[in-house]
């Protein structure tokens, strides 16, 4: 942190007592640029680096002949030429760049001099910088080790600024705020944010901090203000940015420096608070989604255990539920396929949002679990809600992941004892359309011709009708292929021939194939009713015994 006062500038380094009877030869107009460094000449001009800060020092002799010296300088970003004594009579001062100051000293004070002069001014400004920087990180860490939270330590955040003060997580989300409203707050960050993420070109870096920035930016109610940020970055991993706010475009040097410093030494705190949090919000929502999985399986010792841990959750058990489950599948080559499915359940638990509505999720294998509360009035405003929702929910997991999803949903659940029948209907219904290949919203009851046949499934006469039908092509699973293929095309062989690519003649010894393997000729239709019959049963039994596994084991 620079103060205004300690900053050393040309026209600070004239008022020492060193510099007694100085004069400026030119540049008069910019005595007010920063001076970091002093180098000699000779070490200058053996080298190419920017000279930004830095004011050269030379002997009045080593000018002789070398006025065309200083246009190198200038263009390198060197702030002033300190000369040693009087400059020579034949010195060019009319060719001096015009952004360079020349400085004449009255007599010679020396190289060594003039080093250290600025070393120990530089010296006051650190330490003057870290007296502050300690300050303020033990001002935080006091209230982070107490447990204030995030909303208080961005309190203390704009209090030490006297300015309004903001935490962004990584996705530019308010976490907290201080100093105004929530509507302003989340007006002010639509502005902030692309600033926020833009790249900054390195002569806009500040210079030992390439994570802290100053921007200005248009206000909401008209001006301009400045937003003074810093990245909060906890190792690799980057987790937002706090901000200080000031209603000006122009803050002062003194009070700019004081809140660099703020954000600098918030970022850490700021950040493990929010790493705190995030693992109190995980570990909330594991045990939420262990509840889920209880209820969606019926595992409650007593309605009484039930109403106690939903109380301790929050969760109204007496209200309508909707239950829909979709396949978790993430993309290949993910680090941590369990998270990013617990992620995919949370961005779908947040479609469609509804302030009357409340969410609750889970992951079940490779399924996700949504269980969403319905304000519906009647059962047929509930379907349509459902419908609408389950939709929504597949939009946004094909958005995420790039390829069609099914999202499946059965009817209302009126408490939370017919959750886990509406989920079972639901995984039914989800197994089915895997299985056809459907997308979109999928209701159990648009699945009629499936469902209607649920009760008769697990029978000794629906088990001896599947063996004897498919039985005989299980060995042989490209004619079953094909024969689901032919049934799907009502029997046409023109038709499966294009859908298969097969020629005509090839369908038709295939087809022989089957009615020699099955005992029926295929291409009559009552035959095609039982085999088709036998492979939807098939299919069902298949999808009951994944359910009932799946509920075994949790």
């Amino acid at each position: 942190m620079r103060h205004d006062d300690d900053r050393m500038t040309v026209a600070g380094l004239l008022d020492e007592s060193l510099m007694s009877g100085a004069h400026v030869l030119t540049g008069a107009d910019r005595l007010d640029q920063q001076v970091h460094w002093v180098l000699p000449l000779s070490e200058v001009m053996s080298r190419h680096d920017a000279l930004d800060g830095v004011a050269v020092y030379t002997r009045p002799e080593a000018l002789l002949g070398n006025g065309g010296t200083l246009a190198p300088l200038a263009a390198r970003g060197a702030t002033a030429l300190l000369v040693d004594g009087t400059v020579p009579a034949d010195f060019p001062t009319a060719a001096v760049p015009a952004d360079m100051v020349v400085v004449e000293m009255a007599f010679p004070v020396g190289f060594a001099a003039l080093n250290r002069l600025l070393a120990e001014r530089a010296l006051s400004q650190e330490v003057h910088a870290m007296r502050y920087a300690t300050h303020v990180h033990a001002s935080l860490a006091g209230l982070f080790h107490r447990g204030a939270g995030l909303q208080l330590l961005v309190r203390e955040v704009s209090n030490l600024a006297r300015n309004p003060a903001m935490a962004l997580d990584a996705r530019g989300n308010v976490v907290a705020h201080n100093g105004f409203t929530a509507e302003t707050a989340a007006a002010l960050t639509e502005s902030i944010l692309p600033l926020l993420t833009a790249d900054l070109p390195a002569a806009a870096r500040l210079s030992a901090h390439h994570d802290t920035r100053v921007e200005r930016f248009g206000a909401p109610g008209g001006g301009v203000w400045t937003v003074i940020s810093t990245a909060i970055r906890l190792g690799k991993a980057f987790e937002g940015w706090v901000l200080v706010v000031v209603p000006s475009a122009e803050p002062g040097g003194h009070d700019l420096a004081r809140h660099i410093v703020v954000t600098e030494q918030a970022t850490a705190i700021i950040g493990s608070e929010m790493l705190r949090q995030h693992s109190v919000d995980e570990a909330e929502e594991r045990a939420r989604g262990d509840f889920v999985q209880a209820l969606v399986h019926g595992h409650f010792s007593s309605e009484h255990d039930m109403r106690a841990r939903a109380d301790y959750h929050e969760i109204d058990i007496d209200s309508v539920f909707g239950v829909f489950v979709a396949p978790g599948a993430v993309p290949r080559g993910v680090d941590n396929p369990a998270a990013s499915m617990v992620r995919l359940a949370r961005y779908a638990a947040n479609v469609a949002p509804d302030p009357a509505v409340r969410s609750y999720v889970t992951v079940l294998g490779d399924v996700l679990v949504v269980v969403r509360s319905l304000r519906g009035a009647d059962d047929t405003a509930m379907r349509k809600e459902m419908t609408r929702y389950a939709e929504a929910m597949a939009d946004e997991l094909q958005n995420r992941r790039g390829t069609p999803a099914a999202v499946a949903y059965s009817r209302p659940a009126r408490g939370a004892q017919e959750v886990a029948g509406s989920y079972r209907e639901a995984r039914i219904a989800l197994g089915i359309a895997r299985r056809l290949g459907h997308t979109g919203a999928v209701s159990y009851q648009d699945l009629r011709s499936f469902t209607v046949l649920a009760d008769v499934a697990d029978t000794d006469q629906s088990r001896a009708l599947v063996a004897d039908v498919l039985g005989p092509l299980r060995s042989a699973p490209d004619l079953l292929d094909f024969l689901i293929g032919y049934l799907a095309h009502g029997g046409n062989v023109n038709a499966t021939a294009r859908a298969l690519n097969v020629h005509r003649n090839t369908m038709l010894t295939k087809l022989d194939r089957v009615s020699r393997a099955t005992g029926l000729d295929i291409r009559l239709p009552d035959n095609q009713f039982t085999v088709w019959l036998a492979i939807r049963l098939d299919m069902l039994t298949e999808v009951h015994a994944a359910v009932d596994r799946e509920a075994k084991f949790r």
